[in-house]
Protein backbone atom coordinates (compact mmCIF):
# COMPACT_ATOMS: atom_id res chain seq x y z
CA UNK A 1 0.00 0.00 0.00
CA UNK A 2 1.45 3.78 -0.66
CA UNK A 3 2.22 5.63 1.86
CA UNK A 4 0.48 9.33 1.69
CA UNK A 5 4.09 10.73 0.88
CA UNK A 6 4.09 8.43 -2.42
CA UNK A 7 0.39 9.55 -2.52
CA UNK A 8 1.75 12.92 -2.77
CA UNK A 9 4.67 12.42 -5.04
CA UNK A 10 2.57 10.57 -7.38
CA UNK A 11 0.43 13.75 -7.73
CA UNK A 12 3.60 15.41 -9.44
CA UNK A 13 3.80 18.64 -7.60
CA UNK A 14 6.01 20.02 -9.34
CA UNK A 15 3.73 19.95 -12.45
CA UNK A 16 1.12 22.17 -10.54
CA UNK A 17 2.77 25.73 -11.47
CA UNK A 18 1.57 25.31 -15.01
CA UNK A 19 -2.11 24.64 -13.78
CA UNK A 20 -1.04 28.03 -11.46
CA UNK A 21 0.13 30.40 -13.82
CA UNK A 22 -2.86 30.68 -16.35
CA UNK A 23 -5.34 31.29 -13.55
CA UNK A 24 -3.21 33.78 -12.53
CA UNK A 25 -2.33 35.56 -16.04
CA UNK A 26 -6.38 35.41 -16.95
CA UNK A 27 -7.29 36.99 -13.39
CA UNK A 28 -4.48 39.74 -14.25
CA UNK A 29 -6.40 39.85 -17.89
CA UNK A 30 -9.51 40.42 -16.13
CA UNK A 31 -8.79 42.94 -13.94
CA UNK A 32 -6.95 44.96 -16.55
CA UNK A 33 -10.38 44.64 -18.39
CA UNK A 34 -12.17 46.13 -15.19
CA UNK A 35 -14.04 42.38 -14.73
CA UNK A 36 -12.21 41.45 -11.81
CA UNK A 37 -14.00 38.75 -9.87
CA UNK A 38 -12.32 36.51 -6.18
CA UNK A 39 -15.16 34.18 -6.40
CA UNK A 40 -14.81 32.77 -9.88
CA UNK A 41 -11.24 33.50 -9.96
CA UNK A 42 -10.86 31.12 -6.87
CA UNK A 43 -13.22 28.08 -8.36
CA UNK A 44 -10.83 28.39 -11.52
CA UNK A 45 -8.07 27.93 -9.86
CA UNK A 46 -9.37 25.02 -7.92
CA UNK A 47 -10.46 23.45 -11.25
CA UNK A 48 -6.90 23.72 -12.85
CA UNK A 49 -5.26 22.14 -9.77
CA UNK A 50 -7.89 19.30 -9.80
CA UNK A 51 -7.19 18.86 -13.76
CA UNK A 52 -3.55 18.89 -13.08
CA UNK A 53 -3.26 16.33 -10.62
CA UNK A 54 -6.40 13.92 -12.38
CA UNK A 55 -4.35 14.01 -15.44
CA UNK A 56 -1.17 13.22 -13.43
CA UNK A 57 -3.17 10.04 -11.93
CA UNK A 58 -4.58 9.27 -14.81
CA UNK A 59 -1.11 9.08 -16.51
CA UNK A 60 0.64 6.84 -13.98
CA UNK A 61 -2.17 4.62 -14.20
CA UNK A 62 -1.98 4.25 -18.14
CA UNK A 63 1.69 4.51 -18.04
CA UNK A 64 1.65 2.12 -15.23
CA UNK A 65 -0.86 -0.71 -17.17
CA UNK A 66 0.98 0.02 -20.51
CA UNK A 67 4.82 -0.78 -18.38
CA UNK A 68 5.92 2.85 -20.10
CA UNK A 69 7.18 3.26 -16.49
CA UNK A 70 8.88 0.25 -15.88
CA UNK A 71 11.96 1.60 -16.34
CA UNK A 72 12.12 5.55 -15.51
CA UNK A 73 14.78 8.04 -15.04
CA UNK A 74 12.67 10.31 -13.54
CA UNK A 75 10.72 10.13 -10.20
CA UNK A 76 8.70 7.23 -8.83
CA UNK A 77 5.12 6.01 -10.31
CA UNK A 78 2.77 4.47 -8.09
CA UNK A 79 1.91 1.75 -10.62
CA UNK A 80 4.88 1.36 -12.27
CA UNK A 81 7.28 1.05 -8.91
CA UNK A 82 4.05 -1.25 -7.47
CA UNK A 83 3.90 0.62 -4.47
CA UNK A 84 -0.17 1.23 -5.60
CA UNK A 85 -2.36 -1.28 -7.99
CA UNK A 86 -3.25 0.48 -11.10
CA UNK A 87 -7.16 0.33 -9.32
CA UNK A 88 -6.29 2.71 -6.46
CA UNK A 89 -4.56 5.33 -8.99
CA UNK A 90 -7.76 4.99 -11.30
CA UNK A 91 -9.89 5.97 -8.56
CA UNK A 92 -7.69 8.66 -6.75
CA UNK A 93 -7.77 9.95 -10.70
CA UNK A 94 -11.40 9.76 -11.40
CA UNK A 95 -11.88 11.58 -7.31
CA UNK A 96 -9.74 14.46 -8.80
CA UNK A 97 -11.56 14.82 -12.22
CA UNK A 98 -14.86 14.88 -9.85
CA UNK A 99 -13.58 17.88 -7.93
CA UNK A 100 -12.68 19.47 -11.45
CA UNK A 101 -16.78 18.82 -12.35
CA UNK A 102 -17.97 19.90 -9.48
CA UNK A 103 -15.98 23.73 -9.20
CA UNK A 104 -16.43 23.20 -13.28
CA UNK A 105 -20.30 23.06 -12.77
CA UNK A 106 -20.41 25.79 -10.14
CA UNK A 107 -18.69 28.20 -12.60
CA UNK A 108 -20.95 27.54 -15.23
CA UNK A 109 -23.96 28.52 -13.08
CA UNK A 110 -22.31 31.88 -11.88
CA UNK A 111 -20.99 32.26 -16.02
CA UNK A 112 -22.04 30.06 -18.36
CA UNK A 113 -23.65 27.27 -19.21
CA UNK A 114 -21.40 26.60 -22.47
CA UNK A 115 -18.31 25.79 -19.86
CA UNK A 116 -20.13 22.44 -19.61
CA UNK A 117 -18.87 21.49 -22.95
CA UNK A 118 -15.41 23.25 -22.46
CA UNK A 119 -14.98 21.35 -19.37
CA UNK A 120 -15.71 18.02 -20.50
CA UNK A 121 -13.07 18.30 -23.72
CA UNK A 122 -10.76 19.26 -20.96
CA UNK A 123 -11.63 16.05 -18.85
CA UNK A 124 -11.68 13.96 -22.40
CA UNK A 125 -8.24 15.85 -22.78
CA UNK A 126 -6.29 15.21 -19.83
CA UNK A 127 -7.61 11.23 -19.94
CA UNK A 128 -6.73 10.27 -23.27
CA UNK A 129 -3.11 12.19 -23.20
CA UNK A 130 -2.24 8.92 -22.04
CA UNK A 131 -5.32 6.80 -21.80
CA UNK A 132 -8.04 4.86 -23.99
CA UNK A 133 -7.08 3.25 -27.51
CA UNK A 134 -5.35 5.86 -29.24
CA UNK A 135 -3.51 8.28 -26.64
CA UNK A 136 -2.11 11.31 -28.13
CA UNK A 137 1.08 11.59 -25.73
CA UNK A 138 2.47 8.32 -27.50
CA UNK A 139 1.52 10.50 -30.85
CA UNK A 140 4.08 13.62 -30.25
CA UNK A 141 0.79 15.74 -30.09
CA UNK A 142 1.45 16.41 -25.99
CA UNK A 143 3.17 20.05 -26.72
CA UNK A 144 -0.32 21.09 -28.94
CA UNK A 145 -2.61 20.22 -26.53
CA UNK A 146 -0.48 21.79 -23.61
CA UNK A 147 0.06 24.89 -25.45
CA UNK A 148 -3.93 24.64 -26.27
CA UNK A 149 -4.98 23.78 -22.65
CA UNK A 150 -2.63 25.12 -20.60
CA UNK A 151 -2.32 28.43 -22.83
CA UNK A 152 -5.24 29.62 -24.51
CA UNK A 153 -8.24 27.56 -22.63
CA UNK A 154 -7.03 27.92 -19.23
CA UNK A 155 -5.76 31.97 -19.33
CA UNK A 156 -8.69 32.94 -21.82
CA UNK A 157 -11.16 30.70 -19.63
CA UNK A 158 -9.98 32.12 -16.55
CA UNK A 159 -10.85 36.05 -17.77
CA UNK A 160 -14.01 34.77 -19.72
CA UNK A 161 -15.49 33.46 -16.12
CA UNK A 162 -14.72 36.75 -14.44
CA UNK A 163 -15.69 39.31 -17.54
CA UNK A 164 -18.62 37.40 -19.66
CA UNK A 165 -16.06 37.83 -22.49
CA UNK A 166 -12.61 36.77 -24.30
CA UNK A 167 -10.82 39.64 -25.24
CA UNK A 168 -7.65 39.80 -27.48
CA UNK A 169 -5.49 40.53 -24.18
CA UNK A 170 -6.45 37.54 -22.80
CA UNK A 171 -5.46 35.26 -25.74
CA UNK A 172 -2.75 37.39 -26.11
CA UNK A 173 -1.14 36.77 -22.41
CA UNK A 174 -2.14 33.41 -22.54
CA UNK A 175 0.71 32.22 -25.22
CA UNK A 176 3.28 33.16 -22.93
CA UNK A 177 2.05 30.98 -20.63
CA UNK A 178 1.32 28.27 -23.09
CA UNK A 179 4.81 28.18 -24.55
CA UNK A 180 6.62 28.07 -21.14
CA UNK A 181 4.13 25.13 -20.14
CA UNK A 182 4.86 23.46 -23.19
CA UNK A 183 8.68 23.63 -22.18
CA UNK A 184 7.46 21.92 -19.00
CA UNK A 185 6.80 18.93 -21.32
CA UNK A 186 9.44 18.86 -23.95
CA UNK A 187 12.36 18.98 -20.45
CA UNK A 188 10.35 16.26 -19.24
CA UNK A 189 10.40 14.02 -22.49
CA UNK A 190 13.94 14.72 -22.97
CA UNK A 191 14.23 13.39 -19.64
CA UNK A 192 12.45 10.22 -20.65
CA UNK A 193 13.20 10.19 -23.87
CA UNK A 194 15.40 6.96 -24.34
CA UNK A 195 12.88 4.77 -21.88
CA UNK A 196 10.18 6.33 -24.20
CA UNK A 197 11.60 5.43 -27.24
CA UNK A 198 12.67 1.46 -26.00
CA UNK A 199 8.91 1.08 -25.41
CA UNK A 200 7.28 2.86 -28.26
CA UNK A 201 6.03 5.67 -26.90
CA UNK A 202 6.30 8.43 -29.91
CA UNK A 203 6.74 11.83 -28.01
CA UNK A 204 8.24 14.80 -29.47
CA UNK A 205 11.36 14.76 -28.09
CA UNK A 206 11.66 10.74 -29.32
CA UNK A 207 11.02 12.42 -33.08
CA UNK A 208 13.16 15.04 -32.87
CA UNK A 209 15.96 13.04 -31.29
CA UNK A 210 18.34 14.72 -28.55
CA UNK A 211 19.77 17.82 -30.07
CA UNK A 212 16.78 19.18 -31.92
CA UNK A 213 14.83 18.40 -28.55
CA UNK A 214 16.78 21.09 -26.74
CA UNK A 215 17.12 23.58 -29.00
CA UNK A 216 13.19 23.19 -29.63
CA UNK A 217 13.08 23.69 -25.05
CA UNK A 218 15.33 26.68 -25.30
CA UNK A 219 13.23 28.30 -28.30
CA UNK A 220 10.44 28.26 -26.76
CA UNK A 221 11.91 30.12 -23.84
CA UNK A 222 12.82 33.11 -26.08
CA UNK A 223 9.48 32.80 -27.53
CA UNK A 224 7.74 33.11 -24.50
CA UNK A 225 9.56 36.37 -23.72
CA UNK A 226 9.65 37.84 -27.26
CA UNK A 227 5.94 37.79 -26.59
CA UNK A 228 5.32 39.24 -23.45
CA UNK A 229 7.74 42.42 -24.76
CA UNK A 230 5.23 42.57 -27.43
CA UNK A 231 2.25 42.89 -25.36
CA UNK A 232 4.58 45.08 -23.09
CA UNK A 233 4.04 47.95 -25.97
CA UNK A 234 0.52 48.40 -25.54
CA UNK A 235 0.54 47.43 -21.72
CA UNK A 236 4.36 48.33 -20.32
CA UNK A 237 3.45 46.78 -16.79
CA UNK A 238 3.18 43.58 -18.45
CA UNK A 239 7.07 43.90 -18.87
CA UNK A 240 7.41 42.98 -14.70
CA UNK A 241 7.49 39.56 -16.63
CA UNK A 242 10.81 40.23 -17.89
CA UNK A 243 12.06 40.33 -14.00
CA UNK A 244 11.90 36.16 -14.21
CA UNK A 245 14.09 35.68 -17.34
CA UNK A 246 17.27 34.85 -14.92
CA UNK A 247 15.30 32.06 -14.27
CA UNK A 248 15.83 30.12 -17.35
CA UNK A 249 19.34 30.49 -17.55
CA UNK A 250 20.17 27.61 -15.34
CA UNK A 251 17.79 25.09 -17.03
CA UNK A 252 19.00 26.91 -20.39
CA UNK A 253 22.14 25.73 -19.51
CA UNK A 254 21.70 22.45 -18.24
CA UNK A 255 19.63 21.33 -21.39
CA UNK A 256 21.94 22.97 -23.65
CA UNK A 257 25.29 21.42 -22.49
CA UNK A 258 23.84 17.76 -22.67
CA UNK A 259 22.75 16.95 -19.29
CA UNK A 260 20.89 14.52 -18.40
CA UNK A 261 19.02 11.79 -16.08
CA UNK A 262 18.98 14.33 -12.46
CA UNK A 263 20.24 17.53 -13.86
CA UNK A 264 17.29 17.45 -16.32
CA UNK A 265 14.88 16.47 -13.15
CA UNK A 266 16.15 19.66 -11.95
CA UNK A 267 16.10 21.67 -15.12
CA UNK A 268 12.32 20.42 -15.06
CA UNK A 269 11.66 22.02 -11.76
CA UNK A 270 13.67 24.75 -12.79
CA UNK A 271 11.14 25.59 -15.73
CA UNK A 272 8.10 24.98 -13.20
CA UNK A 273 9.41 27.57 -10.96
CA UNK A 274 10.27 29.91 -13.96
CA UNK A 275 6.55 29.57 -15.06
CA UNK A 276 5.33 30.06 -11.77
CA UNK A 277 6.97 33.45 -11.49
CA UNK A 278 6.20 34.44 -15.16
CA UNK A 279 2.59 33.80 -14.22
CA UNK A 280 2.70 35.45 -11.22
CA UNK A 281 4.33 38.58 -12.68
CA UNK A 282 2.49 39.02 -15.72
CA UNK A 283 -0.95 38.34 -13.81
CA UNK A 284 0.28 41.36 -11.93
CA UNK A 285 1.30 43.85 -14.02
CA UNK A 286 -1.58 43.21 -16.01
CA UNK A 287 -3.67 44.18 -13.29
CA UNK A 288 -1.74 47.19 -12.62
CA UNK A 289 -2.49 48.00 -16.16
CA UNK A 290 -6.13 48.06 -15.77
Amino acid sequence: MATPAQWVAGARPRTLPAALAPVLVGTGAAAALGGFRPGPAVLALLVALALQVAVNYANDHSDGKRGTDADRVGPMRLVGSGAASARAVLLAALLAFAVAAVAGLVLAALSSWWLVAVGAVCIAAAWTYTGGPLPYGYRALGEVFVFVFFGLVAVAGTTFVQTGRVEGLALAAAVPIGLLSTALLVVNNLRDVEGDARVGKRTLAVLLGDRATRLCYVGLLAAAFAVVVAIGIGRPEALLALVAVPLAVPPSRVVLSGGRGPALIAALQATGLLTLATGVLLGAGLALSG
